[in-house]
């Protein structure tokens, strides 16, 4: 809800308590002239005690009526918004220079290629060497910083890096 309909709310419920009051202050002041009477007149120490209840209620809806006034006065707050935008990188392919690689290194690195992650059991497989001569292989590739080697459970993945 706007702080305007919230002021306006607050000023009614502040208009109503104060006719209450005041119907109240009318009442306890019959029944102050009824029981005192004669015998006091105007001096009576109910009289005072009706008069400053009416004047403290009067001054807490005072201050329902100046908190209320704020609020419909004030300006509304305005919204903020944030405009996101989201930049999206597109990668750069790097030219891989293969010019100082074995032939057997450049066969690796096209079925790398070619597939983006490769187990390095499918690449024995696929190329027919050896485990340790693949361990080489794609330990000369990882220097050069063309794939990148990474654990999985117990066989290792073979991507190309970034």
């Amino acid at each position: 809800m706007e702080n305007k309909y919230v002021g306006y709310l607050l000023m009614g419920i502040s208009i109503l308590v104060i006719v209450i009051i005041l119907l109240f202050n009318s009442t306890l002041k019959e029944i102050v002239k009824e029981s005192c009477g004669e015998a006091h007149g105007l001096t009576c120490p109910m009289n005072e005690t009706v008069n400053e209840q009416t004047y403290l209620a009067l001054g807490v809806v005072g201050l329902l009526i100046i908190v209320s006034l704020v609020l419909i006065f004030s300006k509304p707050q305005k919204e903020i918004i944030f405009k996101t935008r989201t930049i999206e990188k597109k990668a750069k392919k790097k030219k891989i220079d293969t010019s100082g690689l074995k032939p057997e290194e450049k066969m690796v690195l096209e079925i790398i290629q070619k597939d983006k992650a490769v187990f390095q059991a499918d690449l024995i497989e696929k190329t027919e060497f050896g485990k340790a001569k693949m361990t080489r292989i794609i330990d000369r590739l990882e220097g050069k910083e063309f794939v990148e080697r990474k654990r999985r459970g117990l066989t290792n993945v073979v991507v190309m890096k970034d």
